[in-house]
């Protein structure tokens, strides 16, 4: 048994909120080991690099937020962070830099908004993306948020969800834009159709088992299932407890939902959730962007972005897509972005998992004002090719797994290769470039069209922080048989990065 079974064998995770009082009192020296583990189900980190300092991961599912929530995170941030949050490549947020007596404040604060840290860590469910403009764009055969809601109201707080072998992924969209990079998840949901004696119905296929960490990419499995939207919450209840029975438990780097399809095999996985599900399972059906009157997307498209200005199905409203470079945002923007949607929305605010915003509804006759806002010009509509799709992990400032301190090194890179390419930027199709400090692959590397995953290498006998470079990995998140991210550099010194990457460019235009 590994130590972290151990330890929730000994308490569950949910327990430690009874130890918070004692600790808050006695200082964060007396956490015990076993404790600082299980802090992380109520979603509160401690840091390595910063002891006494914690980070908090705050749940937002499908990336659904408003001004009121950024209003109260801004406030934390600056009463009790460092002025600083960072949006995650799961719709969610993190605060940084508070002490342990300020979490039941903080908590308080938080759930006065609608806001809530628990499971956000650990051996848990993460955050449920979807579609950020759910409901909002013509190109979704159906708004599935409230599946992701319902799913996400069915495990926060149940302890019958809280001992899972390892972390746990989910994805549920009805979009045709492919933009929640189903194919890694431990459960996607995507938009299908299925014929019936009665018509069509519209609902989801289900596939199972896909990752990034843990042994590199591996593709979720199609398990010829399909499910209408009032039976999807179950089903991926039902999957997620299998993983929890099931799932391998003995060695951490091999305890993900992938393991245990590729070990039982899709039939016999299916069979098993039958049997859990108590009725016959449907055939999956045909894939929503193949199907008719699905629109015009290809199934197999590369992933969306959703930056920039969008006509909503709405008549005369509009979703407005705001680039974060690397997902960084200060208390100050936070602030002036919930005054811009309640301005020029109707306070709605949406998190992407490329690290963006969204401010949605806005009229047609007020995008020209909004455009003039000085907040538009640090989060723009309109970034440069390189920086549109500019994405980073946490880094080695917060993460002791990185290597390498990906935010500075993402931010100068880019900024650098923008100078080097300046006079063809204009020409340049979008461009994603994504940082991971380490295999853990927070930063979606191998999604990318050059992925970045941090190491360090020996040059002229000194330790310097470097990367491998790989390629193709967008048109492998577009789904199975579009090939695997290559990597085509190694140890590549990250003061000689930009230079390398000049010529990349050209090969993914």
């Amino acid at each position: 048994m590994n130590r972290i079974e151990a330890y929730k064998q000994e308490k569950n995770g949910l327990d430690v909120r009874d130890d918070l009082p004692r600790y808050a009192a006695e200082g964060w020296e007396t956490i015990t080991e076993g404790d600082r583990e299980r802090l992380k189900w109520l979603g509160v980190f401690f840091r390595r690099q910063t002891p006494g300092n914690f980070m908090m991961r705050l749940r937002i599912p499908n990336g659904m937020s408003n001004s009121a929530q950024f209003r109260a995170i801004g406030g934390l941030s600056r009463d009790f962070g460092k002025d600083f949050v960072d949006l995650t490549t799961r719709q969610q947020i993190q605060l940084r830099w508070f002490q342990i007596d300020q979490v039941a404040e903080m908590w308080n604060r938080l759930e006065a908004v609608g806001l809530v840290s628990t499971q956000t860590g650990m051996d848990n469910i993460r955050g449920v993306v979807g579609c950020p403009v759910a409901g909002l764009t013509s190109n979704e055969l159906f708004d599935a948020s409230p599946v992701v809601r319902e799913y996400n109201d069915m495990f926060v707080g149940d302890r019958a969800y809280t001992n899972l072998p390892r972390k746990f992924n989910v994805a549920i969209t009805g979009c045709l834009d492919n933009c929640v990079h189903a194919i890694t998840q431990d459960i996607a949901l995507t938009p299908a159709v299925r014929a019936t004696a009665d018509g069509e119905i519209r609902g989801f296929n289900v596939a199972v088992g896909g990752k990034q960490g843990s042994g590199g990419l591996r593709p979720a499995s199609d398990l010829d299932v399909f499910v209408p939207p009032e039976q999807a919450a179950r089903i991926c209840s039902e999957i997620t407890l299998l993983y929890r029975d099931y799932g391998p438990r003995e060695d951490r780097n091999k305890a993900r939902l992938a393991f245990l399809v590729d070990d039982w095999g899709v039939a016999r996985f299916r069979q098993e959730l039958e049997l859990r599900a108590g009725y016959p399972l449907s055939p999956a059906g045909q894939p929503a962007a193949n199907s008719a009157g699905a629109g015009a997307a290809d199934h197999n498209r590369q992933p969306a972005d959703h930056i920039g200005i969008h006509a909503q199905r709405q008549p005369g409203l509009n979703y407005v897509g705001l680039a974060v470079p690397v997902g960084r945002l200060n208390a100050a923007q936070l602030l002036e972005t919930a005054r811009l949607a309640d301005a020029y929305g109707n306070g709605e605010i949406r998190l992407t998992i490329g690290q963006d915003l969204i401010i949605p509804n806005v009229p047609d006759a007020l995008l020209p004002a909004l455009a003039r806002e000085p907040l538009l010009q640090e989060l723009r509509p309109d970034p440069s090719a390189i920086m549109r799709g500019l994405v980073s992990c946490t880094g080695i400032d917060y993460c002791h797994f990185s290597q390498v301190d990906t935010k500075t090194l993402a931010l100068d890179t880019a900024r650098d290769l923008e100078g080097k390419l300046k006079a063809d930027l204009g020409r340049l199709a979008p461009l994603t470039i994504h940082w991971s400090g380490c295999p853990n692959a927070c930063g979606n590397h191998t999604l990318a069209d050059i992925g970045l995953l941090g190491k360090k290498t020996r040059v002229d006998g000194r330790i310097v922080e470097a990367v491998d470079v790989f390629l193709n990995g967008r048109r492998a998140a577009a789904g199975p048989g579009n090939g695997a991210p290559v990597k085509t550099l190694e140890n590549v010194p990250c003061d000689q990065l930009s230079q390398a990457l000049e010529g990349l460019v050209g090969v993914n235009n």
